[in-house]
């Protein structure tokens, strides 16, 4: 009976160490897919700093693009050999209409140059200046169009638009001198329709013709 017995014991000790061999084949079997763990946190903050970058590179871009833009729509770049007489440039910031164009000969370097006579589009005053005439300059965008007379207050007009749009923020030309007064006596208090061309370019708007329409 002790002896049997002790078998007894052995038999209950054997099945004793197979659940531990178990545990240790599950343990490393749950161990095995813990790996993958540390590769998809990067993951996510990769996926975090790719959003956070797009984002700022975007409003970089955005910004560049405005002020592009912006200075594409009042200037145009071209050859100073490219502008012909009676066309625009622009000499020291201001934007000119080309009187005459004198080119040099072709010096030792191989450029001729380009020499500028030119008056300010606004005020009439004449401006020089001398570029190669392969070398880039810039031509300002000008742009006309004609509006009516609704009212003379001192100053400041109210013109009006074939389309009925009406524009407050003009004020009779100081240049020519004279023509201030000649658009007040063809206006007449109202008494005739006159139209006035508006010109602008860089920003800047003035009145620089007018016409008094039969009525």
């Amino acid at each position: 009976k002790n002896a049997s017995a002790s078998t007894d014991v052995g038999c209950e000790t054997q099945p004793v160490d197979r659940p531990n061999k178990s545990s240790k084949t599950r343990a490393t079997k749950q161990s095995r897919p813990q790996p993958a763990l540390p590769p998809a946190q990067p993951q996510f903050e990769e996926e975090d700093e790719d959003k956070y970058s797009s984002t700022s590179i975007m409003s970089d871009d955005d910004y560049q693009i405005e002020t592009t833009d912006a200075g594409a729509s009042a200037t145009i770049p071209m050859e100073a050999g490219q502008i012909k007489k009676g066309g625009f440039i622009m000499i020291k910031g201001k934007p000119c209409k080309v009187l005459s164009i004198s080119v040099s000969k072709t010096g030792k370097h191989g450029h001729a140059k380009c020499n500028f006579l030119a008056t300010d589009i606004f005020t009439g005053k004449k401006l020089e200046d001398m570029v190669p005439s392969t070398h880039g300059t810039t031509v300002p965008v000008v742009v006309r169009a004609d509006w009516e007379i609704i009212d003379i207050e001192g100053d400041e007009l109210t013109l009006m638009d074939e389309g009925g749009n009406q524009k407050t923020d003009l004020n009779l030309p100081t240049y020519p001198e004279t023509m201030a007064d000649e658009i007040r006596e063809a206006w007449n208090g109202g008494e005739n329709s006159v139209i006035v061309t508006v010109q602008s370019a860089v920003g800047i708007e003035q009145v620089i013709a007018y016409k008094k329409e039969n009525n």
